[in-house]
């Protein structure tokens, strides 16, 4: 039995690093094509690329690792299938469950270290993750001059150049509008020059040539008293000093998001938003009520108030004059008012933390979820690869979609219910897993069975009795319609 485990490992585990690299390459291309804008044009180097790269990668394992179980469980199976090894393993008295065991326990493996991954691993990639996208994100774009078009990415500055060499980097008809200086205002203007970034990327080096420089001298009473001059040059050199155009790391990692934090950091955070909810509730309550109903009586305690007894609100303002009725009428409408503000503020801050509760409780939920979704999509693939008997790329990546898209979509409606507050965390996280359960629990007793579910002369020879009994009828219901029409006549 030995030798049959290695060789079931053997064929199962190639596949299986094969499947996770294409995966996750498909999910890592589409992520860069997401943010494509904000990388593109800030001159990042190699090594912040591939930062981001690794990162983004460990953020994308729980969406990859149960997708290219199945799917490599299908290729795995079908393979030993439509090589008749796994009907000459059967033959020799060697049941499904028993091939599949060392199968089963290798995936128990992976569940164990996908719950570490997913708790650990994740939440500082996240972390990580956000805090590089951040800093890319204060980065300025590269410094690129377009023919005739003003150049505005650095402040108070303008750039204009009439063409560039693509080969000399060497710029003709240049002008430069320097508003730096409010009392101190500058035209540059060149016959043509050069425009480069230090290595550093902290000043700007300009080398102009054949220019002249137009200057005007203001002060707060520029429009009595103002200075115009006119200055020539040969060559001028400018050093402006930038910021923004070299890539700086923010020494804070720190996010407040719930996909950056493990089980014991969300059961503290869930716990901490709880007591925020139930303060929130008890402090609106206590100041909607002494604050705003018994505004005349701020001072005194609730409990000490005496019982309220019925009073003709119509009968006193039928005492009142005109001006005095006007009076309170305008004055309660600007308590209800301001009642009304403060709940709507309570309200929508309310709103906003037990979004963040149903958040939490829904990444708590989904880091114990996910090990137990890879061992059920294995539990499909591997009799769907035993039944359908195909291997290779084709068949099995057709179904490893289909079910993974329908797991998907499951899984998405349940956090949207769940972040609603229309579901619990728990149903809103494991309703998928509780649906594909039953599947794979089928599957695997008709795999085992020897059951051709996707054989179509299967069905055809146990609907067979319905089909001629059909046929039958239909030959009568004619026969009696021709009877009927011969009689007419």
């Amino acid at each position: 039995m030995k030798t049959v485990y290695r060789f079931v490992l053997k064929a199962y585990v190639g596949p299986m690093v094969l499947t996770f690299f294409i995966v996750m390459f498909i999910l890592l291309m589409h992520y860069l094509w997401m943010h494509i804008d904000e990388l593109v044009g800030k001159g990042l180097g190699p090594g912040v690329i591939i930062e981001l790269v690794m990162y983004a990668s460990a953020t994308l394992v729980p969406m990859g690792l149960p997708l290219a179980t199945l799917l490599a469980s299908i290729m795995t199976m079908g393979n030993l299938g439509e090589n008749n090894e796994l009907l000459a393993l059967k033959a020799a008295g060697i049941s499904l469950p028993r091939i599949m065991k060392p199968l089963i326990i290798l995936m128990m493996v992976v569940c164990v270290g996908s719950f570490f991954v997913i708790n650990d691993l994740t939440p500082y990639s996240f972390r990580k993750m956000i805090s590089l996208m951040r800093d890319i994100s204060k980065q300025r774009q590269e410094m690129k001059f377009q023919d005739g078009i003003f150049f505005n990415g650095i402040p108070d500055r303008s750039i204009r150049i009439g063409h560039q060499d693509p080969e000399t980097n060497k710029l003709t008809d240049i002008l430069i509008y320097d508003n730096a200086k409010y009392s101190n205002m500058q035209t540059i203007v060149a016959d043509s020059g050069y425009i480069r970034i230090s290595d550093d990327k902290k000043y700007l080096l300009v080398l102009l040539y054949n220019g002249q420089i137009y200057e005007e001298n203001r002060d707060y009473q520029w429009f009595e008293q103002n200075e115009l001059s006119h200055h020539l040059f040969d060559e001028q050199q400018l050093l402006i000093p930038l910021s923004g155009f070299a890539f700086e790391r923010s020494e804070g990692e720190f996010s407040n998001q719930s996909e950056t934090k493990n089980m014991h950091q969300l059961s503290h955070m869930i716990d901490s938003l709880k007591q925020a909810q139930d303060s929130i509730v008890t402090l609106f309550e206590h100041r909607l009520i002494k604050s705003h109903i018994f505004r005349n009586m701020a001072s005194m305690e609730l409990d000490s108030l005496l019982p309220l007894r019925k009073v003709s609100v119509a009968g006193m303002l039928d005492t009142m004059s005109v001006e005095a009725r006007n009076a309170v009428f305008t004055q309660a409408s600007a308590w209800a008012e301001e009642a009304r503000v403060y709940s709507d503020y309570e309200s929508e801050y309310m709103r906003y933390t037990s979004q963040l509760l149903y958040r939490a409780q829904a990444d708590f939920q989904r880091k114990i979820a996910l090990p137990f979704s890879i061992m059920i999509f294995f539990l499909i693939g591997a009799p769907l690869g035993a039944i359908i008997r195909k291997g290779g790329l084709g068949m099995p990546i057709v179904v490893s979609v289909i079910f993974f898209v329908v797991y998907y979509i499951i899984t998405i409606t349940g956090e949207k219910f769940v972040k609603d507050g229309a579901w619990s965390p728990f149903w809103g996280i494991w309703v998928s897993s509780f649906i594909l359960f039953p599947i794979a629990i089928f599957l695997t007793y008709k795999s085992t069975n020897d059951s051709a579910i996707f054989n179509p002369d299967a069905y055809k020879k146990r609907l067979e009795p319905a089909i001629v009994w059909g046929r039958r009828v239909w030959e009568r219901f004619k026969a009696f319609k021709n009877q009927k029409h011969t009689s007419n006549e």
